[in-house]
This record gives structure tokens, C-alpha cells and sequence, in this order.
């Protein structure tokens, strides 16, 4: 739109469909988002607008939601449904406080899909060869492209906490800093969009698979949860002697009650899976633990005014206001319930089977599919419009041949 259609307050108008859109480019059936395929309403949220400081055009970019024409806000939107989470929150009294953990990873151009990714070639001439984790000066080839990463963060508001060097080969982790849950996921958007326009002015491809490597840790986008006593600021998972709370223990539990259920909300892709099956800190299991990796529920080390639950099974490629608004609902859920979770696991455990999770996407989509709690708190238009989609994305996936049924199924009598 136009600086000046969009300063006049003209209505910008959308397919209902479109936000049911597979990543191939296709739909679902019309009859997912009303065989009429009428409008929405995208209506800018005042406080996400923002100019893009790598644009060399004055452009600016717009945050919005999809609203019916009524008014309310559709149960299409991923948006939209992490609002009404956070609003479900707000009656009573209570807000969630989220932060997310982003790993990516950085490489040179790949114009042809049938050939791994390469990292760049940094400034000393030489590819990263897998020795740089946790380096002070692993990113020094690729400092120019982190500069303007930085400069245009601070540009766009969006607070970094930490950036490392994880443990792939250039794959870096960038820490938001902890806040309102619609926030976070703004700016995790913000931020990967950034990353990607960055990179292309620096000759770089930025990837936000879950897996892009093979024999290399997955990329995720692990959230920390906390819930405060609106008005107050109390984080209700510790008491005043600074010991776990009741309403910890229920949010707890009602993450383990929904995390099997919405594991397709949280892993969306056929690559998603990559990831999982390797679970080296990616771990596929609805167990909790006090600061151990191999939990999907950890709780990591703190003071009790920090005590907080990270949720480790979303990757880097999921939906950040889809993957908060289901984590979100889950606790919620737990503690409208008052449902107690599991006994904690230390050490090196054996998941049990009722805390395992989907291992495919076809076992996540079945799972979700029959999922009642997942219609009750997400709707069953979302639900099943969602499944919808990207049943057609696994399809396309059949579609195709990898080069390992090629390299090794061929020869086979």
C-alpha cells in the first residue's frame, strides 16, 4: 500500500483463505474457510509499525490483524488466537510472560536445492569447518553482516538479550528478552524477517529450518513461560518463602497434558522431525526436570521471582504466535484444571509412554486430528483448517523422491 493510502486510513482487504495458505503456494478445499472466500480485514496494530532500516526505498512494514468484517477478530488468524489466550489469562487476573530462544543458521547462497548447505566463506577466505561453539570469535568472518543485524534491531526496538555461537556449523542463538507474550512473538517475527533481508545484502542465506544439516544439532525456538498477578507483578509460580507453588505444579501439568495434542502446532514441517528424532537438546517427551536438557520441560536454574517453565520442543521453523498461543493454553488449561503433573525425571531417564510424542508429521496431524482439546481451545474451524493445509504440504512431500531412496533403495533386489 502507499505511504498515503495508508496514512488516510484506507482498509486493506484479504481472502479469508489466504491465512490457511500452504507453503507451496496452494489451499484447502474452500469449505476450511467458507466456501464464499470472503474478506478480512487487516488492521494495523499502532504500535508495530515500523520503518525497515535495510530498505534503501523508504519502506515500512505493518503488523496486523485479521479481522472479520464484523469486527471480531477470525479464528483463522495465529494472531488473533494468541490474543484470546492472553485475554483468557487477563480474566483472571493473571498475565503470562514469555521470552524465546531462536537459533538459525547462516550460510552461502544455494541455488540449487539438491545440494547441501555450505557456510560462508568468511573474511580470512576459509569455510567454518564445526570447531567455532560458544567462540568469542566464531562470527568475526561474518562481522559485517552481524553489524547491520544489530543496527537494524535497535532500529526496529527489538531488546536482544544474548547471541552466541551454538553448537552447528554457522548456526548462531539470539535470546529475547522476556515480556508480553503478543510482544515476543512480534518481535521474533520482526527479527527472522530481518535476519533473511539482511543476509540477502550480504550475499548470505539465513535458514530457519528445524533441520538443515544433516549429522548437526537442529535449530529450535525454545519458550520460557512465567505468569504474573496483574497489578501486583508477582510471578505466581513461587510463594513468599520462595517455593513452588500449586499454580506451578498445574501449569506443569497441563503442558504435559496438551503437549502430545499440539505437538503439530509446535513441529509444523516434515523437517520439523529431523530435528526430533536426533533429540540431543531436542528432546520429543512431555517429561519435566529441573534444569536437565533431555526434559521437553525444563526448569531452568533461577531465583523463585524468575521461576519459569521452557517449553524445548518448538523448532526455529514453527509459527511463534501459533507455538506461544498453544504453549500458553496448555498451562492455562493445566491450572483451570488443577492438574498435577508427573514426578520430575534427573539424569538419563527413559521417557515413559504416556510422555512420549509424535515422531512424524503424519502421527502429529493424526494425533491433533482427534484431539478434543485442541478443538475446545483453538477452535474447530482453526483445528481442522490448520490440519487441512498442511496435510497438503505432507502430501506434496510423498510426492517426491529423496537422493537417499535413489542412492540406497535403488540397487536393492
Amino acid at each position: 500500500m502507499t505511504a498515503e493510502g495508508f496514512l488516510e486510513g484506507r482498509r486493506l482487504q484479504m481472502a479469508r483463505g489466504v491465512l490457511l495458505q500452504c507453503i507451496m503456494g496452494g489451499y484447502p478445499p474452500a469449505r476450511f474457510y467458507g466456501s464464499d472466500d470472503g474478506d478480512l480485514a487487516l488492521v494495523p496494530d499502532p504500535a508495530q509499525i515500523h520503518r525497515l532500516p535495510w530498505s534503501q526505498q523508504p519502506r515500512a512494514l505493518a503488523i496486523c490483524d485479521a479481522d472479520e468484517l464484523t469486527g471480531e477478530s477470525s479464528r483463522l488468524s495465529t494472531r488473533g488466537q494468541l490474543k484470546a489466550v492472553i485475554a483468557r489469562y487477563a480474566a483472571l487476573g493473571l498475565a503470562p510472560v514469555v521470552a524465546t530462544e531462536l537459533e538459525f543458521f547462516v550460510f552461502a547462497p544455494n541455488p540449487d536445492p539438491t545440494q547441501p548447505f555450505q557456510p560462508p566463506l568468511g573474511l580470512d577466505g576459509r569455510r567454518e569447518d564445526g570447531h567455532s561453539a560458544f567462540s568469542i570469535s566464531s562470527n568475526n568472518g561474518l562481522r559485517p553482516f552481524f553489524n547491520e543485524v544489530y543496527e537494524c534491531m535497535a532500529a526496529l526496538g527489538l531488546p536482544r538479550d544474548t547471541f552466541m555461537h551454538e553448537m552447528g556449523v554457522s548456526q548462531f542463538e539470539i535470546n529475547l528478552l522476556h515480556g508480553d507474550p503478543l510482544l515476543l512473538a512480534d518481535q521474533t517475527l520482526l527479527f527472522k524477517h530481518l535476519l533473511k533481508e539482511v543476509a540477502l545484502k550480504h550475499g548470505l542465506t539465513v535458514v530457519c529450518m528445524a533441520k538443515p544439516l544433516a549429522h548437526t544439532p537442529g535449530s529450535s525456538m525454545h519458550i520460557h513461560q512465567s505468569i504474573v498477578e496483574i497489578g501486583s507483578g508477582r510471578n505466581v509460580f513461587s510463594d513468599k518463602a520462595g517455593e513452588p507453588t500449586a499454580t506451578f505444579r498445574h501449569f506443569i501439568g497441563g503442558q504435559q497434558a496438551g503437549l502430545a495434542d499440539f505437538t503439530a502446532l509446535f513441529a509444523p514441517n516434515v523437517n520439523s522431525y529431523q530435528r526430533l528424532c536426533h533429540p540431543f537438546a531436542s528432546p520429543n517427551n512431555a517429561c519435566w526436570s529441573h534444569d536437565n536438557r533431555a526434559a521437553g520441560l525444563r526448569i531452568p536454574a533461577s531465583s523463585p521471582v524468575a521461576r519459569r517453565v521452557e517449553n524445548r520442543l518448538p523448532g526455529a521453523d514453527a509459527n511463534p504466535y501459533l507455538a506461544i498461543a498453544a504453549s500458553l493454553a496448555a498451562g492455562l488449561y493445566g491450572i483451570e484444571n488443577k492438574l498435577e503433573p508427573s514426578e520430575p525425571i534427573q539424569g538419563e531417564f527413559v521417557v515413559p509412554d504416556n510422555l512420549s510424542l509424535p515422531c512424524t508429521l503424519h502421527a502429529a496431524l493424526e494425533r491433533l486430528k482427534r484431539s478434543q482439546l485442541a478443538k475446545e481451545l483453538f477452535g474447530k474451524e482453526f483445528i481442522e483448517g490448520y490440519i487441512a493445509s498442511k496435510t497438503m504440504e505432507l502430501t506434496s512431500f510423498f510426492d517426491e523422491i529423496t537422493p537417499w531412496e535413489r542412492r540406497v533403495l535403488a540397487a536393492q533386489a
